[in-house]
């Protein structure tokens, strides 16, 4: 064979094995962009605005891990990361005893902690900031206080304008864990509210003329906003999307007497005075808070998890998340945080936190 003939081949081979290696590179750039874990969370529509926060960010930096979010209930939440539909249920309420020895396997890590808003459309009074109590909220909610000027009302409502026109109460209809804390309120500042009907993630509502129900946070939003003279139970996150609806939000009364608006200050004050009670396994209720400045519906936001996980791969992927999550530099942070009314999780808490998520198998 000539020069030339040689020269040639050399040219193809140096050639060929250039589109090998550039064939070889898109390959292993596929397989790396390629999630190795998929998450689905599922649950709370309290915890689902931060949820979205959290996952667009948090792709950026873990490409690996891929989280898909629905905002279904915190009871579906619960039951389907139970089943193993999903890996995270989202949750505003801890696992009762009774479910936890049934399936012992399950864990509660509080991811962040929330606060639920009174909110109502009363005609000219939005924009108002009416004072209402867990008495009254449970008379309005029973039947027994049926209008707006009804004596109760009035008596902590001094010289406010209030129009005589039948309440109309709008609760959810799915499991909720907003069901669960406002029914926690009811029960333990109103004791006939805890003995007759006392509270959960769906409870037995009494039968009040008008009342309507609804799905989800957004719904309850939409309800209040298209039905004049209705008062609601709507998580904190949800805030901006009441202020849109034009929405009165409501002072609420607190276990010192003081009515008080949830804010940083309030939300920070009742888990001062209650966080510290918070037990290994993170089941507690931090509703109606001692102390004056304390806002009475508080709550940690749950993550409901399988202690043993399909696999390595997605016990060490979820880890990875939660600990982000959790963490102050994180997902714990102010820039996420204050995006929907929630406060971070205390140093102490979020120790047990991460002794809990460090269990995941």
């Amino acid at each position: 064979m000539d020069t030339k003939g040689h020269t040639t081949i050399a040219r193809m081979t140096r050639r060929a094995a250039a589109i090998a290696l550039c064939a070889s590179t898109v390959l292993a750039g596929a397989a790396i962009a390629a999630p190795q874990a998929r998450i689905l969370e599922t649950g709370s529509s309290l915890l689902y605005p931060l949820f979205n926060l959290w996952v667009v960010d948090y792709a950026k930096t873990h490409p690996a891990i891929q989280i898909t979010t629905q905002s279904t209930g915190s009871g579906t939440g619960i039951a389907q990361a139970i089943s193993g539909i999903a890996q995270i249920g989202a949750s505003d309420a801890y696992l009762a005893d009774a479910q936890m020895r049934k399936d012992p396997g399950m864990l509660n890590i509080p991811l962040a902690i929330s606060a639920q808003m009174i909110n109502y459309n009363l005609p000219g009074l939005n924009n108002r900031h009416l004072k209402l109590s867990g008495p009254v909220l449970a008379g309005i909610y029973s039947g027994q206080i049926r209008d707006w000027d009804a004596p109760q009302i009035k008596a902590i409502n001094p010289g406010v304008p209030l129009p005589h026109h039948a309440i109309v109460p709008v609760h959810r209809t799915d499991g909720s864990g907003d069901t669960f804390i406002f029914t926690q309120y009811l029960s333990f500042s109103t004791p006939a509210w805890g003995k007759s009907i006392a509270y959960g993630t769906t409870v037995n509502w009494p039968a009040v003329p008008g009342g309507i129900g609804a799905n989800g946070n957004p719904g309850m939003v939409n309800a209040s906003k298209g039905t004049p003279y209705s008062i609601a139970y709507i998580g904190v996150s949800f805030r901006k999307a009441t202020q849109e609806a034009g929405l009165g939000e409501a002072m609420l009364q607190n276990r010192s007497g003081k009515f008080v608006m949830a804010s940083e200050k309030t939300i920070s004050a009742a888990v001062a005075a209650t966080a510290a009670k918070t037990p290994a396994d993170e089941r507690i209720s931090l509703i109606f808070a001692p102390g004056p400045e304390s806002y009475p519906i508080i709550n940690y936001e749950y993550a409901i998890v399988k202690q043993q996980q399909s696999s390595p791969e997605m016990a060490g992927a979820l880890k990875t998340f939660f600990n982000w999550a959790i963490s102050p530099a994180g997902g714990n942070s102010a820039k996420y945080l204050r995006q929907v009314g929630f406060v971070s999780l205390p140093a102490p808490v979020r120790t047990l936190s991460e002794r809990q998520i460090a269990t995941i198998r």
